[in-house]
Formats: structure tokens, sequence, C-alpha cells
């Protein structure tokens, strides 16, 4: 190979590879990222579950506005034969408040989460255009009761879950599970009984 034709052929490598790596993204990394987007679609909801769950006007609505964030407008909502299908985040907001009213404070504790992506197309810029998953939350929900006792709910969220173009990743179907659960007595909390120890 002559002189000229070297460094023709070094050029066309270096613009090349310069103009793959201007081009290309790292799909693990950005993969990742949708995993962790996913697990908080979760989170978010326990979080607003508990908040619509204190019956306070303000509280209701902060978590009316985070359940139409993380589910789609029809998402499917299945919670038991007790409960019928439901469709979309308006009519689970009425459940959730309908089922809370009548307990004390709740906490919602997401544990174990498996995220399978199943689906997952990024657009020229790297930026997620397509994709659909499934993921397996585990719950255990306490809830305060006015007899001086905690009803201890233990489930799994089964959810598939859609990227949608404009609006990100959101929860289109739901299925809770429960696992098992108890009602306990509560005894006085740890602080205020070394305090009265203390007096």
């Amino acid at each position: 190979m002559n002189l000229l034709g070297m460094v023709l052929l070094l050029l066309a490598i270096v613009f090349a590879s310069k103009s793959y790596s201007e081009g290309s993204c790292n799909y693990s990394l950005e993969k990742s990222k949708a995993i962790q987007d996913i697990e908080y679609l979760r989170k978010r909801y326990a979080s607003a579950t508990d908040k619509i769950g204190t019956g306070a006007n303000q509280s209701v609505e902060e978590g009316r506005r985070t359940y139409h964030r993380i589910f789609s407008k029809d998402a499917v909502i299945l919670a038991g034969e007790d409960i019928p299908p439901q469709i979309g985040p308006e009519a689970w907001v009425q459940v959730v408040a309908s089922a809370l009213k009548d307990v004390g404070p709740t906490q919602h504790l997401i544990g174990t989460q498996l995220v399978e992506i199943q689906r997952f197309e990024l657009d020229k810029d790297c930026n997620p255009l397509r994709g659909k998953a499934t993921m397996e939350s585990y719950v255990q929900a306490w809830h305060e009761r006015k007899d001086d006792r905690v009803w201890v709910y233990i489930g799994t969220y089964l959810d598939e879950v859609s990227f949608l173009p404009g609006r990100g990743w959101r929860i289109e179907e739901m299925q809770l599970l429960q696992v098992g659960g108890e009602t306990r007595f509560m005894g006085p909390a740890v602080a205020g009984l070394n305090s009265a120890e203390e007096e």
C-alpha cells in the first residue's frame, strides 16, 4: 500500500470512529436508568397511597396527582376477588380513599423489586423510544386501627409497564396479591417508654 493509501485509510478510520462515538450510547447504562425509573413508579405509589389514606384534602390531591403520573389513563387494576377490576387512576383513588377512611395512619413499605425488561428501544439521541417491562414488588403495609391494634398486610404487586412517548414509564396493569398478614396489639413507643422510666 502506498503512502497516499495509508493516509486515506487512517483518515477513514479516525472519522468513522468519531462518527460512531458521537452517535452511539451505552445501552446497558440507559437500560439501568429505565429499570430505576420503573422501580420508582411503585415507590411513588406507596407514598401516594399513604397520603390518600390521611383523608386530608391537600394530601388526597397530592396522592391523586401522583397516581395520574404513574398509571396510564386506562390502567387495569386488580386487587382480589372482593374488589371489582378498576380502570384508570381516578377509579383507584376512590377505592383507596374508601378502604382507608376508617383507619389511622398507614405506611406502605416497598421491599424486594424485580424488573424484567421485555422491550427497550432508543432513538438516535439515546432517548427511550419504546419499551415494555414487568415488575414484581413486595409490600408490607401497616394500618393503624382505632382499637389500639395495627393490621399488617403482606403482599406482592405484579405490574405490566410500558414506555409512553412524551409521558415516560407508566403502569398499564397492576395486580395486588395478598401473601399473608396479621392484626397486632400496639405497644408504647420505645422512646416514650424510655422517657417514662427516666422520670
